[in-house]
């Protein structure tokens, strides 16, 4: 009896899934991972500074990230080998081994101490990623407290998609299930919770009629 994605190893079932998809993963994703350049953009790391990507996927971030910052260091982990095999060759493609620090890992257990030798980042993101890992609010918990003073954690994803219409919703919704993506709806209620009980600042926004949403949680500089 095999067993269903649901019950698989989580990098097993991306190893699965992005086997035959990683090489035409990042045209095909273009269109609808809205506002991933906007978080990029935003970032704007201190030269110097410690840049993180949960969930690096092919790369395609953090390379578009570190031409954009070259004077900060990037660190990315990803659940699926796969998908780091086609990370590792982007980057190195791309010329940008030294600036960029590649390991596999799953988003609520990972120790970026013992493998890449730093505790905290300036900047930590998920970018379309939170809505593919089952136990997101592990994830996102996680990711706060990597955060330096004045540090900030940056989220792109699929919003609560209030303005699209209930047909356009349920057409978005059943296509996104085929790739095991499931919209956090609680996404800003969570947020809300974790910037009150961890002295956290938000900024949360839902754009293009709900279909994306784009937040910050930034950590205060206690003086």
């Amino acid at each position: 009896m095999s067993l269903s994605a649901d019950e698989l190893p989580a990098s097993v079932a991306m190893d699965r899934m992005y086997r035959w998809q990683r090489s035409f993963y990042d045209i095909t994703r273009k269109p609808y991972l809205l506002g991933r350049d906007r978080l990029i953009a935003g970032l704007s790391p201190s030269p110097a500074a410690s840049v993180l990507e949960i969930g690096c996927g092919t790369g395609r971030n953090l390379i578009a990230a570190a031409r954009c910052w070259p004077d900060a260091r990037f660190y990315g982990y990803d659940v699926s080998s796969v998908m780091l095999e086609h990370a590792r060759e982007s980057v190195e493609r791309a010329g940008l081994d030294d600036s960029i620090t590649l390991a596999q890992g799953d988003a609520c257990a990972f120790d970026p101490q013992g493998v890449f030798k730093t505790a905290h980042f300036e900047r930590v993101y998920f970018s379309y990623v939170l809505s593919m890992i089952p136990a997101w609010r592990e994830a996102l918990a996680a990711a706060t407290e990597l955060l330096e003073p004045g540090a900030s954690l940056h989220i792109a994803d699929f919003g609560d998609q209030r303005g699209l219409g209930a047909i356009s919703r349920s057409i978005l919704n059943k296509w996104l299930a085929m790739f095991h993506v499931e919209p956090r709806l609680a996404m800003k209620s969570e947020l809300e919770g974790l910037a009150a009980a961890r002295g956290l600042e938000l900024i949360c926004e839902q754009i293009y009629g709900g279909y994306a949403v784009v937040a910050r949680l930034s950590r205060p500089v206690v003086r």
